[in-house]
């Protein structure tokens, strides 16, 4: 088969798709179209070049078109891959596009993964939701507008030179681009292999049907596609959309309304004051939360013995809804962290500089900069609302000058009732919850609200310090602590001094999270499960404490350097030998069954350590692990948990929980919990979705309750907080760029209608749903 300017052909058993290569000399008279990437008016069988995983097609000769059947209740990954051995070679294209015409026939709107792989290995992951109804056009760029990077810098290209997570588009159309999520965005267009697209973790079968695929040109681009895209409200100011703020006595009217509607108080028939089933099976109360079986599901006690079931939202704060402006400060006059800062630079609030560093303020991004149509001066009463980060993520600025609109929209909203707006802005938030129904506030909540007596919260702290470090070989959010340096251990201890002092005991205070998406190890390999042992192995346990553990576990097992030789199939010559550093070997049993004892050892100290503090200094409050994420949760560490904690965290961001995944939890008998999960849609008017796309707000307001009803259908998970209060910021957070539409409340402070709905009626109907039996 040939590839550039040749036909391939792509086929399943009851259909044969028409592929063909392109160049730019190819007809490009048709709105931009090169060539057809994909002719549906054949029927010939030649199966080699297209992939069915847990999916089926039918191909409709009348309306050439194929369907693609994606079962999903019964599998978690399902996809379609047009594949080609020798590669698509679109080389001599330097600004194009891939589209796809899809419709969806079925009952569900239906969150597609689009993977596209080069011949390096390399891939780049978009998505996009497909809503139920007729065919649209999605596409997505290959190359050219915002996937240029200057000068090949690859780190900038990580987050766009922009520092969002997704752009606005840079060209004006009703067609759909599809939303950046990760991976390489410059892929070797000389060599592109697979094509594929997936359905991940959904709760019901979903479908599409293809009816074109072609490559185009890319229209040209808009110049301005940056430019003054953020209104003063911190909206987008080139869109409008429902619940969209035009002016101040548009936000003042929004608030009274809403404000009439609030409640002051759970439903005293049915609720305890701590949000508990009044009506349901009482059991021993000791005046703090605890956990207990109850007729074989696991759930929480609330203080007065009643069954609690967590329901509530992440981030009641204000530390993440700061943005880069694209300015900066002498770093002389900027407070540097300290090794014995407690709070990571993410968790900070606003942080304005001095009145003397401000003096020096100037342009570090012209493109940061002029993504805003108005920021205030420091010397006028909203530039209270500037802040600083001293270090990011992610994203063009590795420091610089910050900016908060909801805070700002805060001052706007409610400081004609009080000058001290946030104390009304947190009466308004407990009214919200009690309202909504939410029994709690979840992880990263202000510890202001910890004496709040209203609301039941989870408190969190971060163990942060100078210990010594190792690493998983994907460290995505930092490197992982070396357990076994002492220093750590002090670190734990002042971590949980410092929030027991927060919490003083409070009985509504339900429990402590500490640290989060740690990088214990991921599912793609075996390598990568291990990561942690095999890059610890190679280091020299005279400088790493975790390596020493590691090679006394294994003396202590051997004996011996023969007999691990043996069973490792290696030939270390002795024990110091071991310690200085050695190789691991992933295709050797011997090794894997070690690798699996040291992962657990690693695991253990960290665990028994911070439980160990915490049943010191927090005894009357549960242990509620760190948040595994469903990318690194190794069944090895979560086992390790289990001997520690009271209740395992778990962030899930799926559609749901599917059955199968979670068999596990049978064999450990642990109760658990969904620390963060959420879903948002593309038509509030900001640039990406989040993580589990919806279709709109209705939609995402659906999908809602078939995500929270899997949560409270299983036995073992007694509630799921939703992350976040409140939208990301239009132009990203600070830390890492996320803009995502996953919020309860716009930066405006408006409810999103729908969602807010659909918890309430979640949150009314838990727990007769989940103890119906009783």
């Amino acid at each position: 088969m040939h590839n550039k300017m040749s036909k391939l052909w792509f086929a399943s058993a009851i259909s044969c798709l028409a592929i063909l290569g392109c160049s730019q000399q190819a007809s490009n008279d048709n709105n931009g179209v090169i060539d057809e990437l994909v002719n549906f008016s054949s029927q010939t069988t030649l199966d080699q070049n297209i992939a069915l995983y847990n999916a089926s097609t039918e191909y409709n000769a009348e309306t050439r078109s194929l369907k693609v059947n994606f079962n999903t209740s019964e599998h978690a990954y399902s996809s379609i891959s047009f594949v080609s051995e020798a590669g698509w070679d679109w080389s001599d294209l330097n600004d194009f596009n891939i589209a796809f015409d899809i419709a969806n026939e079925g009952e569900h709107s239906t969150q597609v993964y689009l993977d596209i792989t080069d011949g390096n290995g390399d891939n780049y992951t978009r998505s996009v939701s497909i809503p139920v109804g007729a065919t649209k056009t999605y596409y997505a760029k290959m190359a050219g507008h915002d996937l240029q990077t200057p000068d090949g810098d690859e780190d900038v290209e990580l987050n766009f030179m922009s520092g969002l997570r997704s752009n606005p588009d840079t060209w004006q159309s009703d067609e759909v681009n599809f939303i950046s999520l990760w991976g390489k965005k410059n892929l070797d267009v000389s060599n592109i292999k697979r094509i594929a697209f997936s359905v991940q973790s959904a709760l019901y079968d979903k479908t599409i049907t293809f009816s074109k695929v072609q490559i185009r040109q890319n229209p040209a681009m808009d110049e301005t596609f940056l430019t003054g895209i953020v209104d003063q409200y911190g909206q987008n100011a080139k869109q409008e959309f429902v619940g969209k703020i035009h002016n101040d006595q548009e936000l003042l009217a929004a608030r009274d309304e809403e404000l009439s509607a609030l409640k002051n108080g759970y439903d005293a028939e049915t609720r305890t004051k701590f949000g508990g089933w009044k009506n349901g099976p009482r059991q021993e109360a000791t005046g703090y939360f605890r956990t207990e079986k109850i007729n074989g599901k696991w759930s929480l006690v609330d203080p007065l013995g009643y069954p609690y079931f967590a329901t509530g939202l992440d981030i009641i704060r204000l530390s993440n809804t700061s943005t880069m402006t694209g300015y900066d400060f002498d770093q002389g006059l900027i407070n540097q962290r300290k090794a014995s800062d407690l709070t990571p630079e993410d968790s900070q609030k606003l942080n304005r500089v001095s009145n003397e560093a401000a003096k020096t303020r100037y342009v570090a991004s012209d493109l940061r900069k002029d993504l805003f149509t108005w920021l205030p001066s420091y010397d006028e009463p909203l530039g209270k609302h500037y802040g600083y980060r001293r270090s990011a993520h992610s994203g063009p600025l590795s420091h610089g000058e910050t900016f908060s609109f909801y805070s700002a929209n805060l001052e706007r909203k409610y400081a004609d009732i009080n000058p001290d707006f946030m104390e009304v802005w947190k009466d308004v938030t407990i009214r919200r919850m009690q309202t909504w129904g939410f029994t709690s506030f979840g992880n990263w909540t202000d510890p202001m609200f910890y004496q709040n007596d209203r609301v039941p919260y989870f408190a969190n702290g971060w163990i942060i310090g100078n210990y010594k470090k190792v690493s998983s070989g994907n460290d995505f959010w930092a490197p992982l602590p070396d357990v076994f340096d002492p220093l750590f251990e002090e670190r734990a201890i002042v971590t949980v001094k410092q929030v027991a002092a927060e919490v003083q005991n409070n009985p509504w205070c339900v429990g402590v999270f500490i640290d989060n998406e740690m990088s214990f190890g991921r599912p793609d390999s075996v390598a990568s499960h291990y990561g942690i042992v095999l890059n610890t192995l190679a280091r020299d346990g005279k400088d790493v404490p975790t390596k020493a553990e590691f090679t006394r576990v294994m003396k202590e097992k051997y004996q011996d350097i023969a007999a691990l030789n043996k069973a490792w199939g290696t030939d270390i010559a002795s024990w110091d030998a071991f310690n200085q550093g050695v190789e691991g070997n992933v295709e050797s049993e011997g090794q894997l069954a070690d690798f699996s004892i040291l992962l657990t050892t690693y695991a253990d100290k960290y665990f028994a350590i911070v439980n160990k503090a915490l049943k010191e200094h927090m005894p009357n409050h549960l242990y509620l692990g760190a948040r595994f994420p469903d990318w690194g949760m190794p069944i090895e560490v979560v086992k390790a948990s289990a001997k520690h904690v009271d209740v395992i965290s778990f962030n899930v961001y799926k559609e749901g929980l599917i059955k199968s995944k979670w068999d596990f939890l049978k064999e450990i008998d642990m109760p658990s919990i969904v620390g963060e999960w959420h879903i948002g849609a593309s038509d509030s008017g900001l640039f990406h979705p989040g993580l589990i796309h919806a279709a709109d707000q209705a939609d995402r307001a659906k999908m809602y309750k078939d995500y929270m009803h899997s949560v409270i259908d299983n036995d073992y998970f007694v509630g799921a907080h939703w992350f976040q209060y409140m939208d990301s910021p239009i132009t990203g957070r600070a830390y890492d760029g996320e803009n995502y539409n996953v919020g309860f409340i716009s930066v405006t402070d408006q409810p999103y209608k729908p969602i807010v709905q659909a918890a309430s009626e979640v949150n009314e109907a838990m727990y007769n749903r989940r103890f119906k039996a009783q």
